[in-house]
């Protein structure tokens, strides 16, 4: 029952959020300078032809009643049309989600895979020439911007190493996408063992998933360094070591299994802020997902994905984060009292 109640008020808490996160989304888009009827009429029409336009997609009415319009139109799954491609926001989006999911898992594996031992590393070996690599390396992360880390990217690993195919989607122009089982072009692939269009896919996806990655690795490792060195002055380390335990066991078996318990919260954060940061590296690398769809919204002011946009990335941080209460509430019962 308690347990209840305390996953009832988190849910509770999701609604203003995301109401609030819908009207700000509406403002700003209502905000942005430029007409959407122009992209949509074109520059050669006539005034009457935008007079008409104007009034057929309601933008001739009040900010208020284009707003209660578009909420109107969310409650009944209605994310509105695209003034740019002329067709729902809700297909466009369907369309292109499981390149951006494919893009946000890699790059989440590859920050997991090297910051959770380069923090355990770091920890480990405290104030070592190690652990100092290893926070340069982390500050290197954080500081250098995503869209350079993938300019620098395709030019050395493109044109200069020929090691990596030209940036222009998820496999080759002379390939057929695999037949859709989840929507994961490296997953389909593998499902249905169509190996070439495997190859392809992974080719094309490790550039835009290792820039992604790297720029997020930085808070991982350095989460996991601070709590492994938490756990490693804990008294049941001490013990643990007194007793001569394999070292091994030690640091993997006892205080990193412990240590990863607050880094939960930093894995749900770097998933939101992944789905966020795919707009510039999947512009970067022509990826069609829908950060590169609502990056192309943007320039042309069509309000529908980049209203969509907005509302998908806080919604899945709401849920990130929700499941995160709730995981926490399941691990230690003293977080339901609060």
């Amino acid at each position: 029952m308690q347990f209840g109640r305390f996953v009832a008020k988190r849910v509770a808490l999701v609604i203003p959020t995301l109401f609030g996160v819908i009207t700000v989304g509406f403002l700003l888009a209502y905000m942005l300078p430029g007409n959407p009827v122009l992209v949509r009429a074109g520059l050669l029409a006539t005034p009457e032809y935008i007079a008409e336009m104007t009034q057929k997609m309601g933008l001739d009415q009040p900010w208020y009643v284009q707003y209660g319009r578009y909420v109107g139109g969310l409650l009944h799954g209605d994310l509105g049309q695209s003034s740019s491609t002329g067709r729902p926001v809700l297909e466009d989006f369907l369309q292109r989600l499981p390149a951006t999911l494919e893009l946000t898992l890699a790059s989440l594996c590859i920050a997991v895979a090297i910051g959770v031992p380069l923090g355990v590393l770091s920890a480990v070996h405290r104030n070592t020439l190690l652990d100092h690599v290893g926070r340069v390396v982390s500050v290197f992360g954080v500081a250098m911007p995503t869209f350079w880390m993938g300019l620098i990217a395709i030019h050395l690993f493109y044109y200069e190493l020929h090691l990596a195919p030209a940036p222009l989607g998820r496999i080759a122009m002379n390939l057929e996408p695999p037949t859709t089982v989840t929507g994961l072009y490296v997953v389909d692939s593998l499902l249905t063992g169509n190996f070439p269009t495997l190859w392809s896919s992974l080719g094309q996806l490790a550039l835009p998933a290792m820039t992604l990655g790297l720029s997020v690795m930085a808070p991982v490792a350095r989460m996991v360094r601070a709590s492994m060195l938490e756990a490693l002055e804990a008294d049941y380390i001490r013990t643990a070591w007194a007793a001569g335990l394999p070292a091994r066991q030690v640091i993997y078996g006892d205080a990193l299994r412990n240590a990863l318990i607050p880094v939960v919260t930093t894995f749900g954060l770097v998933f939101g802020f992944l789905l966020a940061g795919n707009a510039v590296v999947e512009s970067v690398f022509a990826w069609p997902g829908i950060g590169n769809y609502a990056v192309s919204a943007l320039l042309t002011k069509d309000s529908g994905p980049l209203q969509s946009f907005v509302l998908f990335v806080a919604f899945s941080y709401v849920l990130v984060n929700l499941a995160v209460d709730i995981l926490y509430g399941l691990i230690d019962p003293r977080i339901r009292l609060s």
